[in-house]
Protein backbone atom coordinates (compact mmCIF):
# COMPACT_ATOMS: atom_id res chain seq x y z
CA UNK A 1 0.00 0.00 0.00
CA UNK A 2 1.29 3.46 -1.17
CA UNK A 3 -1.27 5.46 1.02
CA UNK A 4 -0.46 7.16 4.62
CA UNK A 5 -2.98 6.86 7.12
CA UNK A 6 -3.93 10.58 8.63
CA UNK A 7 -4.21 11.70 11.79
CA UNK A 8 -7.28 13.74 10.90
CA UNK A 9 -10.36 11.84 11.98
CA UNK A 10 -13.60 11.10 9.44
CA UNK A 11 -15.33 8.87 11.82
CA UNK A 12 -15.63 9.28 15.39
CA UNK A 13 -17.90 6.84 17.61
CA UNK A 14 -18.29 6.41 21.31
CA UNK A 15 -20.37 3.71 22.89
CA UNK A 16 -22.76 3.16 19.58
CA UNK A 17 -24.89 1.11 20.81
CA UNK A 18 -28.56 -0.16 18.52
CA UNK A 19 -30.83 -2.46 19.98
CA UNK A 20 -34.37 -4.23 18.65
CA UNK A 21 -35.72 -5.23 21.31
CA UNK A 22 -33.83 -7.55 23.23
CA UNK A 23 -31.40 -8.13 20.53
CA UNK A 24 -28.24 -5.69 20.75
CA UNK A 25 -27.34 -5.49 17.49
CA UNK A 26 -24.36 -3.18 18.34
CA UNK A 27 -23.49 -3.18 21.84
CA UNK A 28 -20.89 0.03 22.98
CA UNK A 29 -19.20 0.23 19.77
CA UNK A 30 -16.18 2.77 20.14
CA UNK A 31 -14.37 3.90 16.54
CA UNK A 32 -12.52 6.35 15.06
CA UNK A 33 -11.34 5.95 11.60
CA UNK A 34 -8.43 7.87 9.55
CA UNK A 35 -9.29 10.28 6.54
CA UNK A 36 -7.84 9.08 3.28
CA UNK A 37 -7.47 5.34 4.85
CA UNK A 38 -9.29 2.05 4.13
CA UNK A 39 -10.73 0.74 7.31
CA UNK A 40 -12.26 -2.65 7.58
CA UNK A 41 -15.70 -4.48 9.82
CA UNK A 42 -14.76 -8.27 9.57
CA UNK A 43 -16.98 -10.36 11.07
CA UNK A 44 -19.43 -13.25 10.08
CA UNK A 45 -22.81 -12.78 9.21
CA UNK A 46 -25.30 -11.38 12.54
CA UNK A 47 -21.60 -9.53 13.81
CA UNK A 48 -23.15 -6.95 13.31
CA UNK A 49 -21.60 -4.62 10.39
CA UNK A 50 -24.72 -4.08 8.30
CA UNK A 51 -26.32 -2.52 11.29
CA UNK A 52 -23.21 -0.38 12.47
CA UNK A 53 -22.74 0.88 8.65
CA UNK A 54 -26.24 2.18 8.78
CA UNK A 55 -26.16 4.11 11.89
CA UNK A 56 -22.96 5.42 10.51
CA UNK A 57 -24.46 6.23 7.36
CA UNK A 58 -27.28 8.39 9.31
CA UNK A 59 -29.88 5.85 7.79
CA UNK A 60 -30.31 3.81 10.93
CA UNK A 61 -30.81 5.92 14.68
CA UNK A 62 -28.70 4.62 17.69
CA UNK A 63 -30.27 3.47 20.71
CA UNK A 64 -27.37 5.10 23.10
CA UNK A 65 -23.77 6.78 22.00
CA UNK A 66 -22.45 9.87 19.88
CA UNK A 67 -21.01 10.00 16.56
CA UNK A 68 -19.53 12.14 14.03
CA UNK A 69 -18.80 11.28 10.79
CA UNK A 70 -16.85 13.72 8.53
CA UNK A 71 -17.45 16.32 11.32
CA UNK A 72 -21.37 15.99 11.23
CA UNK A 73 -23.24 15.07 14.55
CA UNK A 74 -25.74 11.89 13.41
CA UNK A 75 -28.43 11.55 13.49
CA UNK A 76 -29.14 15.37 13.13
CA UNK A 77 -26.72 15.94 10.35
CA UNK A 78 -28.15 13.00 7.82
CA UNK A 79 -29.32 14.55 5.11
CA UNK A 80 -25.94 16.82 4.88
CA UNK A 81 -23.85 13.86 5.25
CA UNK A 82 -25.83 12.29 2.48
CA UNK A 83 -23.59 14.65 -0.63
CA UNK A 84 -20.36 14.16 1.30
CA UNK A 85 -20.28 10.31 1.55
CA UNK A 86 -20.97 7.25 -1.02
CA UNK A 87 -22.77 4.00 -0.14
CA UNK A 88 -22.88 0.57 -1.53
CA UNK A 89 -25.22 -2.14 -0.11
CA UNK A 90 -24.56 -6.11 -0.21
CA UNK A 91 -27.10 -6.27 -2.49
CA UNK A 92 -27.18 -5.03 -5.92
CA UNK A 93 -29.76 -1.74 -5.43
CA UNK A 94 -29.38 -0.07 -9.06
CA UNK A 95 -31.88 -0.54 -11.92
CA UNK A 96 -32.17 -4.06 -13.73
CA UNK A 97 -34.42 -2.80 -16.73
CA UNK A 98 -32.15 0.35 -17.09
CA UNK A 99 -28.72 0.16 -19.09
CA UNK A 100 -25.50 0.98 -17.41
CA UNK A 101 -25.64 4.58 -18.56
CA UNK A 102 -29.51 4.88 -17.66
CA UNK A 103 -28.39 4.14 -14.45
CA UNK A 104 -25.43 6.45 -13.94
CA UNK A 105 -27.52 9.29 -15.45
CA UNK A 106 -30.12 8.55 -12.82
CA UNK A 107 -27.95 8.63 -9.85
CA UNK A 108 -26.69 12.19 -10.99
CA UNK A 109 -29.82 13.62 -11.27
CA UNK A 110 -30.24 12.77 -7.88
CA UNK A 111 -26.78 14.99 -7.34
CA UNK A 112 -27.73 17.76 -9.77
CA UNK A 113 -25.14 16.95 -11.79
CA UNK A 114 -26.50 17.97 -15.44
CA UNK A 115 -24.87 18.52 -18.70
CA UNK A 116 -21.55 18.73 -19.54
CA UNK A 117 -20.33 18.28 -16.53
CA UNK A 118 -22.50 15.19 -16.27
CA UNK A 119 -21.70 13.86 -20.14
CA UNK A 120 -18.08 14.22 -18.45
CA UNK A 121 -18.32 12.38 -15.28
CA UNK A 122 -20.32 9.50 -16.71
CA UNK A 123 -16.98 9.31 -19.68
CA UNK A 124 -14.67 8.87 -16.80
CA UNK A 125 -16.10 6.48 -15.20
CA UNK A 126 -17.17 4.47 -18.26
CA UNK A 127 -13.51 4.50 -18.57
CA UNK A 128 -12.27 3.88 -15.46
CA UNK A 129 -14.15 0.80 -14.45
CA UNK A 130 -14.24 -0.82 -17.74
CA UNK A 131 -18.10 -0.14 -19.14
CA UNK A 132 -17.61 1.45 -21.94
CA UNK A 133 -18.46 -1.13 -23.99
CA UNK A 134 -21.29 -2.20 -21.82
CA UNK A 135 -22.81 1.05 -21.41
CA UNK A 136 -25.84 0.36 -23.72
CA UNK A 137 -26.69 -3.18 -21.94
CA UNK A 138 -29.33 -3.73 -19.59
CA UNK A 139 -27.48 -3.85 -15.99
CA UNK A 140 -29.62 -6.86 -15.02
CA UNK A 141 -27.95 -8.89 -17.74
CA UNK A 142 -24.19 -7.63 -16.45
CA UNK A 143 -21.82 -10.01 -14.80
CA UNK A 144 -21.67 -10.48 -11.53
CA UNK A 145 -18.25 -8.41 -11.42
CA UNK A 146 -19.81 -5.94 -14.11
CA UNK A 147 -22.39 -5.61 -11.70
CA UNK A 148 -20.15 -4.80 -8.81
CA UNK A 149 -18.16 -2.11 -10.91
CA UNK A 150 -21.24 -0.36 -12.09
CA UNK A 151 -22.45 -0.21 -8.47
CA UNK A 152 -19.00 1.39 -7.55
CA UNK A 153 -19.26 3.63 -10.20
CA UNK A 154 -23.07 4.66 -8.94
CA UNK A 155 -21.38 4.99 -5.56
CA UNK A 156 -18.81 7.51 -6.32
CA UNK A 157 -20.45 9.26 -8.81
CA UNK A 158 -20.76 12.42 -6.89
CA UNK A 159 -16.88 12.22 -5.94
CA UNK A 160 -17.53 11.72 -1.74
CA UNK A 161 -15.15 12.17 1.09
CA UNK A 162 -16.28 8.90 2.30
CA UNK A 163 -17.19 6.11 0.84
CA UNK A 164 -19.11 3.36 2.61
CA UNK A 165 -19.17 -0.53 1.10
CA UNK A 166 -21.21 -3.29 2.83
CA UNK A 167 -19.82 -6.72 1.76
CA UNK A 168 -18.92 -5.59 -1.70
CA UNK A 169 -17.40 -8.63 -3.41
CA UNK A 170 -19.72 -11.31 -1.63
CA UNK A 171 -20.98 -12.22 -4.55
CA UNK A 172 -18.11 -12.33 -7.26
CA UNK A 173 -15.20 -14.30 -8.45
CA UNK A 174 -11.29 -14.13 -6.72
CA UNK A 175 -10.15 -12.52 -10.02
CA UNK A 176 -13.05 -9.70 -9.86
CA UNK A 177 -12.37 -9.29 -5.97
CA UNK A 178 -8.48 -8.53 -6.72
CA UNK A 179 -9.28 -6.36 -9.21
CA UNK A 180 -12.27 -4.54 -7.17
CA UNK A 181 -9.45 -3.88 -4.35
CA UNK A 182 -6.83 -2.30 -6.64
CA UNK A 183 -9.96 0.14 -7.25
CA UNK A 184 -10.13 1.12 -4.00
CA UNK A 185 -6.85 1.80 -3.60
CA UNK A 186 -7.08 4.08 -6.07
CA UNK A 187 -9.34 6.18 -4.64
CA UNK A 188 -7.84 6.12 -1.51
CA UNK A 189 -4.94 7.35 -3.27
CA UNK A 190 -6.89 9.87 -4.49
CA UNK A 191 -8.05 11.02 -0.78
CA UNK A 192 -11.30 9.35 -0.53
CA UNK A 193 -11.70 7.66 3.21
CA UNK A 194 -13.69 4.12 3.04
CA UNK A 195 -15.28 1.92 5.32
CA UNK A 196 -15.66 -1.88 4.29
CA UNK A 197 -17.25 -4.82 5.98
CA UNK A 198 -16.23 -8.34 4.70
CA UNK A 199 -16.02 -11.88 6.27
CA UNK A 200 -13.04 -12.36 3.90
CA UNK A 201 -9.67 -12.79 6.11
CA UNK A 202 -8.06 -12.01 2.39
CA UNK A 203 -9.52 -8.91 2.23
CA UNK A 204 -9.93 -7.64 5.76
CA UNK A 205 -5.81 -7.82 5.63
CA UNK A 206 -5.73 -5.62 2.95
CA UNK A 207 -7.30 -2.49 5.06
CA UNK A 208 -5.29 -0.29 6.88
CA UNK A 209 -6.65 -1.08 9.78
CA UNK A 210 -10.14 -3.39 11.01
CA UNK A 211 -12.29 -3.78 13.54
CA UNK A 212 -13.23 -7.34 14.16
CA UNK A 213 -16.79 -7.83 15.49
CA UNK A 214 -18.66 -10.68 17.04
CA UNK A 215 -22.41 -10.44 18.54
CA UNK A 216 -22.39 -6.43 18.14
CA UNK A 217 -19.33 -6.21 20.26
CA UNK A 218 -15.95 -4.91 18.92
CA UNK A 219 -13.40 -7.79 19.80
CA UNK A 220 -10.11 -6.38 18.78
CA UNK A 221 -8.99 -3.48 16.32
CA UNK A 222 -6.09 -1.93 15.03
CA UNK A 223 -3.48 -2.62 12.10
CA UNK A 224 -3.42 -6.14 10.59
CA UNK A 225 0.15 -6.34 11.72
CA UNK A 226 -0.35 -5.87 14.87
CA UNK A 227 -2.95 -7.79 15.50
CA UNK A 228 -1.39 -10.87 14.32
CA UNK A 229 2.10 -9.27 16.19
CA UNK A 230 0.11 -8.93 19.43
CA UNK A 231 -2.13 -12.17 19.50
CA UNK A 232 -2.81 -13.93 22.20
CA UNK A 233 -1.27 -16.88 21.15
CA UNK A 234 1.83 -18.86 19.23
CA UNK A 235 1.18 -20.96 16.19
CA UNK A 236 2.61 -24.30 15.66
CA UNK A 237 2.41 -26.31 12.76
CA UNK A 238 2.63 -30.39 12.87
CA UNK A 239 3.21 -32.26 9.62
CA UNK A 240 2.76 -35.74 10.74
CA UNK A 241 0.66 -39.27 10.10
CA UNK A 242 -2.79 -39.61 11.40
CA UNK A 243 -3.76 -35.98 11.31
CA UNK A 244 -7.37 -36.38 12.48
CA UNK A 245 -6.71 -38.71 15.84
CA UNK A 246 -3.92 -36.59 16.47
CA UNK A 247 -6.17 -33.45 16.40
CA UNK A 248 -8.43 -35.05 18.62
CA UNK A 249 -5.53 -35.64 21.11
CA UNK A 250 -4.27 -31.97 20.75
CA UNK A 251 -7.42 -29.97 21.18
CA UNK A 252 -8.52 -31.55 24.66
CA UNK A 253 -4.74 -29.91 25.76
CA UNK A 254 -5.38 -27.18 28.54
CA UNK A 255 -3.18 -24.68 26.69
CA UNK A 256 -4.42 -25.65 23.19
CA UNK A 257 -6.93 -22.60 22.03
CA UNK A 258 -7.73 -24.39 19.25
CA UNK A 259 -6.30 -26.96 16.22
CA UNK A 260 -7.58 -26.85 12.56
CA UNK A 261 -6.28 -29.42 9.34
CA UNK A 262 -4.59 -27.48 6.28
CA UNK A 263 -3.85 -30.72 4.10
CA UNK A 264 -1.15 -32.76 5.56
CA UNK A 265 -0.45 -30.31 8.39
CA UNK A 266 -1.74 -29.37 11.66
CA UNK A 267 -1.83 -25.85 12.33
CA UNK A 268 -2.03 -25.46 16.39
CA UNK A 269 -2.90 -22.40 18.02
CA UNK A 270 -1.41 -22.53 22.01
CA UNK A 271 -1.36 -19.95 24.71
CA UNK A 272 0.97 -17.44 24.91
CA UNK A 273 1.17 -18.06 28.53
CA UNK A 274 3.23 -21.50 27.55
CA UNK A 275 7.06 -20.19 26.96
CA UNK A 276 7.92 -23.12 24.73
CA UNK A 277 5.02 -23.82 22.58
CA UNK A 278 6.64 -26.72 20.45
CA UNK A 279 8.40 -28.21 23.03
CA UNK A 280 5.26 -28.20 25.33
CA UNK A 281 3.45 -30.30 22.17
CA UNK A 282 6.14 -32.50 21.95
CA UNK A 283 5.92 -33.61 25.35
CA UNK A 284 2.05 -34.24 25.34
CA UNK A 285 2.75 -35.69 21.99
CA UNK A 286 5.39 -37.82 22.15
CA UNK A 287 6.45 -36.52 18.16
CA UNK A 288 9.53 -35.93 16.96
CA UNK A 289 10.74 -32.57 17.43
CA UNK A 290 11.58 -32.12 13.29
CA UNK A 291 7.52 -32.39 12.97
CA UNK A 292 6.54 -29.23 14.85
CA UNK A 293 7.53 -25.85 13.40
CA UNK A 294 6.70 -22.56 15.23
CA UNK A 295 5.17 -20.41 12.48
CA UNK A 296 4.02 -16.93 11.24
CA UNK A 297 0.28 -15.66 12.94
CA UNK A 298 -2.81 -15.15 9.87
CA UNK A 299 -5.77 -12.68 10.60
CA UNK A 300 -7.74 -15.94 10.80
CA UNK A 301 -5.79 -16.91 13.61
CA UNK A 302 -6.31 -13.65 15.28
CA UNK A 303 -10.09 -13.72 14.43
CA UNK A 304 -10.14 -17.64 16.25
CA UNK A 305 -8.22 -16.11 19.32
CA UNK A 306 -10.67 -12.90 20.28
CA UNK A 307 -14.12 -14.49 19.05
CA UNK A 308 -16.24 -17.60 20.10
CA UNK A 309 -14.36 -20.57 21.68
CA UNK A 310 -11.17 -19.26 21.59
CA UNK A 311 -11.65 -16.45 23.95
CA UNK A 312 -10.36 -17.69 27.14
Amino acid sequence: MTTTPSSELVIQATQLSRHFGDLKAIDGLDLNVEKSTIYGFLGPNGSGKTTAIRMLTGLLKPSSGNVQVLGLTLPKDAEKLRLKMGYMTQKFSLYNNLTVKENLQFIAKIYGISGSAQKKRLSELLSIYGLDQKQHQLAGSLSGGQRQRLALAGATLHKPQLLFLDEPTSAVDPENRREFWEQLFDLCEQGTSILVSTHYMDEAERCHKLAILENGKKRADGSPEDLMNNMAANVVEIQAESIRQLKQQVVSLPKVITAAQLGARLRVLVSKSISDPCGYLQHQTQLPKHELNLTRPSLEDVFITCTGGGRQ
